[in-house]
């Protein structure tokens, strides 16, 4: 029995919104299908070949009050679909899109952190620098004016000016000289001979230690690529949750006028209506709320690879990551490619540096210094004079600080290499813990897909099983249910391969 259609008269769409859909291309007008238990109790059987045909035909086989309905919901369907369609044009020219490597690569060399560690680097270079300096010579050069009455001070400033005569040696003249004003331009230079070999290994030191900074930089890089790695996942997540709460609200939305279909005549009360109006509310809200969450998730993800908040990135889902490989393969590599091993590798050179500048205490040091001097009253008027010499200083006793200053570098070059073998172990259960977590994503990846099949297909049965009266609305919620839950898992399961393939390139050391 055909429902009632409230609605007197019955106007066809007219010629030029027929036309409007058909040149747009976004509507198929539907055509009746003579069963009133289908959802909608149209079915789309348009085509490339025979559209207009179609069309026309399914329009003169509605029913006349059903008709009037459709005509003006098509109206209504033809401008939303014309609005979204300029909305979405605007949308892809806002859109850029971002493949999971550009976003890691944009992490580690376009972000305030980024632009943080290469400082970091420089520092350290230039460190490399004042250390070298220690091989030249250091030039000073000096200019001073002074003048006054101090028996000293004009007796040394005569005898440098070379003003100094007998009658400055009258003892009124020496106790109460008058106001000399002494003009001294110095040039002094010193050069190291011979320092205990103390400057090489300074030099030493300061390139182990850049060395350590661009290997914890690198490392640094490797964690803020990871972390974009996951927020790049997150939004190809809730993209997928998006989706999926849509249909949830599509399929709801389908059961519902399925059972006011069914109420109207009679086979189903008031009571299923209801409970699926609150699954359809429910549905709304989890969608609100997984939109919500996509917006941060963005803004989250525009965070870590430095580009600007408002910007609207079309994330691309990257390929399947290939096959783990052979875990013994695995390993080695992350022994030679891995950061924090070169780091521990270099605290274990730098603890032996260390121990070669503590015994360098005990040998002598060789120097020679030059110096050239000008004084005068002005510096029209200067004299020169000149002195050269040689330094040699070695150390006899202090304390023992020098003995102790050696085996404290002693026992730091065992502890690091007691680091370095604890970081070797540490890093195989880093790599064989990733191959785990990898390989269970995997497999939960393909247990999700067969798990969210098998529950569209029990969705599926249940629904005609409802429509023949076979089942009950506590049936149908639960498959619907069931649906969602398994679309929610098979997300994750997905989003956890792509996460767990980017950490097991972290613990290796390729990021």
């Amino acid at each position: 029995m055909a429902p009632r259609v409230r609605g007197a008269h019955c106007q066809v769409l007219d010629a030029q919104w027929l036309g409007l859909v058909l040149a747009l291309g976004v509507f198929g007008a539907p055509t009746w299908n003579g069963d009133w238990s289908h959802p909608t109790g149209f079915r789309d059987e348009t085509n490339s070949e025979g559209r207009v045909s179609h069309q026309t035909a399914g329009l003169k086989l509605i029913p006349e009050g059903v008709r009037e309905v459709y005509c003006r919901q098509a109206k209504r369907a033809i401008v939303v679909l014309l609005a979204a369609d300029v909305l979405a044009g605007a949308d892809a020219l806002a859109q850029a899109p971002l493949t999971l490597g550009e976003a890691m690569q944009r992490a580690r060399t376009s972000t305030a952190a980024a632009r943080a560690l290469a400082a970091a680097d420089n520092e350290a270079a230039e460190r490399v620098r004042q250390a070298r300096a220690g091989f030249l010579p250091r030039v000073d050069v000096t200019e001073s004016v002074q003048r006054g009455d101090q028996p000293v001070f004009v007796f040394s400033s005569l005898l440098s000016q070379r003003r100094f005569t007998a009658a400055n040696f009258a003892l009124d003249e020496l106790n109460h000289p008058s106001p000399v004003t002494n003009t001294r331009t110095a040039v002094a230079v010193e050069q190291a001979v011979f320092d205990a070999g103390l400057t090489k290994l300074g030099v030493e030191s300061a390139e182990i230690q850049r060395d350590m900074a661009t290997a914890t930089s690198a490392g640094a890089r490797q964690d803020l690529a990871l972390s974009s790695a996951r927020a790049f996942v997150r939004v190809l997540q809730l993209e997928s949750a998006a989706r999926a709460s849509q249909g949830a609200v599509e399929a709801a939305d389908s059961d519902l006028s399925r059972a006011r279909a069914r109420r109207d005549v009679g086979l189903v009360t008031d009571a299923d209506v209801l409970d699926l109006e609150v699954h359809l509310a429910d549905m709304r809200q989890r969608q609100l709320a997984t939109s919500a969450d996509l917006v941060v998730a963005r803004i989250r993800l525009n965070e870590v690879i430095g580009a600007p908040l408002g910007d609207v990135l079309t994330v691309v889902p990257p390929a399947v990551p290939p096959a783990s490989g052979s875990i013994e393969a695995l390993i080695r590599e992350a022994r030679s490619s891995r950061s924090d091993r070169r780091e521990a590798e270099l605290r274990t050179t730098l603890a032996a540096n260390a121990h070669d500048t503590a015994r360098a205490a005990f040998l002598p040091r060789v120097g020679v210094q030059g110096g050239w001097e000008f004084n005068g009253q002005s510096i029209t008027d200067q004299r020169a004079s000149w002195i050269v010499g040689a330094q040699v200083q070695m150390n006899l006793f202090r304390g023992f600080a020098d003995s102790a200053r050696m085996a404290e570098a002693r026992y730091a070059e065992v502890r690091a290499q007691s680091e370095r073998e604890g970081l070797d172990r540490a890093i195989e259960v880093e790599v064989r813990a990733a191959v785990a977590r990898l390989d269970a994503a995997r497999e939960r990846e393909r247990v999700g897909q067969a798990a969210l099949m098998q529950a569209r297909e029990s969705q599926r049965i249940v629904r005609d099983r409802y429509d023949g009266g076979l089942a009950t609305i506590g049936d149908l919620l639960r498959a619907a249910g069931a649906v969602l839950d398994a679309e929610s898992r098979a997300t994750a399961a997905q989003a956890d391969v792509i996460i767990e393939a980017v950490a097991l390139d972290r613990a290796v050391g390729r990021l």
